[in-house]
């Protein structure tokens, strides 16, 4: 690295200033995002299409602002683009918002002249500000689509089409309520938003240094715990808003350094907090944005139904990566490890572990009570969470320094004051490049539906696989992880769960949530698949660690994760039959094929002392095991691979006791 890209820039007085004006804009457009967020979530006043349209602008507005932040004077030429595009993002919607009634009813099918041009500058803003925010390959496949819809006649064969004339693609994107606007634009502003503001809240005060310092309590105690950290804090965090890469950065920010500093390989850490972070949008009661999409694509499904089914295959996924962790840790930490001690005192000081579990706890609980209890809309247990979460996290403080006598209770109401408005300015942050991407996917669905793409790519699989479900299922899964390659979780599902579900339902009559959570799954991996990883490009900046070796690291500790989504195709009940005993059984046998594959992985280089390369065939013994295990559909076999792979564990435990030699010994 050159002297001159090593030297951070440098920022003159007047820089300084426009910075300090943008961060106060952005702070009041958030508050003034979040009141009309809360305010069609009390009242619901307008047509959902209608409230899309100002959602979008909103978030294309704050998104744009917080770019300018980070932009010095020089960049003069991208500030003016920036500017442009935040005045075309608001002006369209806008325009859209105030002529619902005559574009939703009387002209359809059609434009004014200058409503296609203006409608051809807000594709572009979304198109490059999509470029902006998740790189060329996903900008890429809004292009695609567009060519595919636009060149559809010079195809030929069975994707071939007529070809939808360039107005008619703008009128599609813009101009109606589908394409940019469309429903899934409104399943994220009328459901996910609340969410996302909820999570800006709890960290704005300060439940990100909660779960940290659960994390470090956990390290303490178990050999792997350092590494655990990752897991859990990944679990918790993501769980609430679902993003791999907000994930990765937040999370792996403290973690990966932990796990390197206690003497873990920085490929390892990066690998670790890659897969963690993937899979907290999989872990209820929020499960991100994807659970909402999901349950607004498969009719008579509730977005708790989706819940319930996701608490099992979410549980073996944790349970399975926490215990490859384990194995990963146990191989290069030393005894011992680090002094976590210190880093406990500096994080607890000033904290009450009881008023903090209920500082978040009571909201945690109101959200747990209404959605999964009381089984209240999404929109008014989402209002009622948010609304605790300002009660006990704003009030908390205030009450304690009342009790105890505080000198500067004013000062304490500031600082909740100003810890509130942070958590709206985090949420509208958060939640701003998910409304453009959403958006972007919006636009590519209807295009695509537009097409007929989704059948005719059903029946180009069934007839590649020649009509077998295992082929179909393979082929599936991979063209899955190819078309979520660059992408957030949430558009991948939704381009997948498009283009691959119907093929499975609709040519092997799989029931639809078994389906839906088999392309879900494979939307998340492709997360961790090179050559793209969006997770791992994260965790390798922070951990400063060569991308391939810690992307086969991840791949290394999700192996058995590839394999899961299968067990929704063979043995649905997994995700189909509630939560009861045969769903649980059925789920720890899953667990323990899992346990056998992660342990054949990891096991010592000579088990049963059976030299290389002939070790090989044990382990791949103990996976073969393991992937029968989660993926015969006949109860019988499976209980007979878990028990055989169990007892040879059991054996090689004891030989590797006899000759003094780790079970997981290192090579």
């Amino acid at each position: 690295m050159s002297e001159t890209q090593s030297e951070p820039p440098v920022w003159s007085p007047l820089d300084l200033r426009r910075e300090h004006l943008l961060n106060n804009l952005v702070t009041v457009v958030a508050l003034l995002f979040w009141a009309r967020v809360l305010l069609y979530g009390l009242n619901q006043e307008v047509p959902r299409a209608k409230y899309g349209a100002v959602f979008l602008a909103g978030g294309v507005l704050i998104y744009v602002l917080d770019e300018l932040r980070d932009l010095d004077g020089s960049d003069r030429l991208e500030r003016l683009g920036l500017w442009a595009c935040a005045i075309i993002g608001v002006a369209v919607p806008s325009y859209v918002w105030l002529h619902y009634e005559v574009l939703e009813t009387t002209r359809i099918g059609y434009a004014l002249g200058y409503e296609y041009a203006i409608g051809g500058l807000f594709a572009l803003v979304v198109l490059y500000l999509t470029y902006r925010a998740f790189g060329a390959a996903f900008a890429g496949v809004v292009v695609a689509a567009v060519l595919y819809a636009y060149f559809g006649n010079l195809i030929s064969g069975l994707l071939g089409h007529g070809g939808i004339a360039i107005e008619q693609i703008i009128n599609v994107l813009t101009m109606e309520f589908d394409g940019f606007f469309g429903s899934i634009t409104q399943v994220v502003a009328v459901k996910v938003a609340l969410f996302l503001l909820y999570a800006g809240l709890m960290q704005g005060y300060g439940a990100f240094d909660l779960i940290m310092r659960l994390s470090f309590r956990t390290a303490k105690y178990l050999r792997s715990g350092v590494a655990q950290s990752a897991v859990i804090s990944s679990l918790i965090v993501g769980s609430i808003n679902g993003a791999q890469t907000a994930n990765a950065a937040m999370t792996g920010s403290f973690t990966i350094p932990l796990m390197k500093e206690s003497g873990m390989k920085a490929d390892s850490a990066g690998g670790i907090e890659a897969v963690a972070s993937s899979g907290g949008q999989i872990m209820p009661p929020v499960m991100g944005a994807a659970a909402f999409v999901m349950a607004s694509l498969i009719p008579g499904i509730g977005y708790v139904d989706v819940l319930i089914a996701g608490i099992i295959p979410a549980l073996v996924f944790y349970i399975s990566v926490a215990i490859g962790v384990h194995y990963m840790s146990i191989k290069q930490l030393p005894e011992g490890g680090i002094d976590l001690e210190q880093r406990i005192d500096d994080l607890e000081e000033g904290y009450h572990p009881i008023i903090e579990a209920i500082r978040f706890g009571v909201p945690f609980a109101v959200l747990l009570y209404t959605l999964g209890i009381a089984q209240w809309t999404v929109v008014t247990s989402a209002l009622y969470t948010c609304a605790a979460m300002v009660l006990t996290g704003a009030g908390t403080p205030i009450i304690l320094s009342v009790v105890d006598g505080d000198a500067d209770p004013l000062g304490t109401v500031r600082d909740a004051a100003n810890n509130t408005v942070s958590g709206f300015t985090f949420g509208a942050v958060a939640i701003a490049p998910i409304a453009i991407i959403i958006a972007a996917v919006n636009g590519i669905v209807d295009l695509l539906n537009a097409t007929g793409l989704p059948g005719k790519l059903s029946l180009a699989i069934v007839g590649v696989a020649g009509g077998v479900l295992l082929f179909t299922a393979l082929l599936s899964m991979v063209v899955c992880l190819v078309l979520g390659l660059g992408m957030p979780t949430v558009a991948a599902y939704t381009i997948v769960a498009l283009l691959i579900a119907p093929t499975l339902t609709g040519e092997f009559a799989l029931d639809p949530l078994a389906a839906h959570f088999f392309v879900f799954y494979a939307a998340i991996l492709s997360g961790i698949t090179p050559p793209i990883a969006i997770a791992v490009v994260v965790t390798t900046g922070i951990a400063e660690s060569n991308f391939w070796k810690t992307a086969l690291e991840a791949l290394k500790l999700g192996l058995p994760l590839f394999v899961l989504p299968f067990t929704f195709i063979y043995n649905p009940e997994i995700v189909t039959g509630g939560f009861d005993l045969m769903t649980a059984g059925s789920g720890l046998i899953v667990l323990l094929g899992a346990v056998a594959i992660t342990h054949g992985l990891n096991c010592a280089p000579r088990p049963f002392g059976i030299p290389s390369p002939l070790s090989y065939g044990v382990r791949t013994m103990y996976v073969a095991l393991g992937v029968a295990a989660m993926v015969w559909p006949s109860l019988l076999p499976r209980v007979g691979a878990v028990a055989a792979a169990m007892l040879f564990v059991a054996l090689q435990t004891q030989v590797m006791r006899d000759t003094g030699v780790s079970v997981a010994a290192s090579d």
